[in-house]
């Protein structure tokens, strides 16, 4: 069993897909097509589809006029090894979209994104729950996360 996660852009779905497959290492673009005859949606060869991979996860889109916005049911959360890599992807994603508290924006075409990194994780995980309550207390006043920060409230 396969499962593929779809998205639905009203435009520029090509852009975006470039963007995405440029930003996140170990992307690919797999699948790409224009449909051949007319559809509620437009005329032949105005919806476009597509499949693609971001990193390990297997996505399919659409572009095919405007039905629902992206809101925040729906997010891509990327796990970064180090500070320099949740800033290249902030900065690239978060141009032309806005940035949002707790590591979460939204890119120039309204999909959801939580960059996070990795250390984040770890440091929710220690047993010790005051050091967890410090982490996460830190990690709600940020925007965009930063490891400093949140290492220093856990050593607080």
């Amino acid at each position: 069993m396969k499962i593929t996660q779809h998205l639905w852009f009203e435009k520029d779905m090509d852009a975006a897909l470039r963007c995405y497959i440029d930003l996140i290492p170990g992307s690919s673009l797999t699948w790409h097509s224009s449909l051949p005859a007319d559809t509620p949606s437009g005329p032949a060869g105005s919806v476009k589809l597509a499949t693609f991979v971001l990193g390990d996860q297997r996505y399919a889109a659409i572009e095919a006029g405007p039905l629902d916005p992206f809101n925040h049911s729906f997010s891509i959360m990327v796990e970064c090894a180090d500070q320099a890599e949740v800033d290249r992807l902030w900065e690239a994603l978060s141009d032309g979209g806005s940035v949002e508290q707790c590591g979460w924006l939204r890119d120039r075409w309204g999909l959801s994104w939580q960059i996070v990194p990795k250390r984040l994780t770890e440091l929710m995980a220690d047993p010790d729950s005051l050091k967890v309550k410090r982490v996460t207390e830190a990690m709600l006043r940020m925007v965009k996360l930063d490891i400093a920060g949140l290492e220093a409230a856990a050593r607080e």
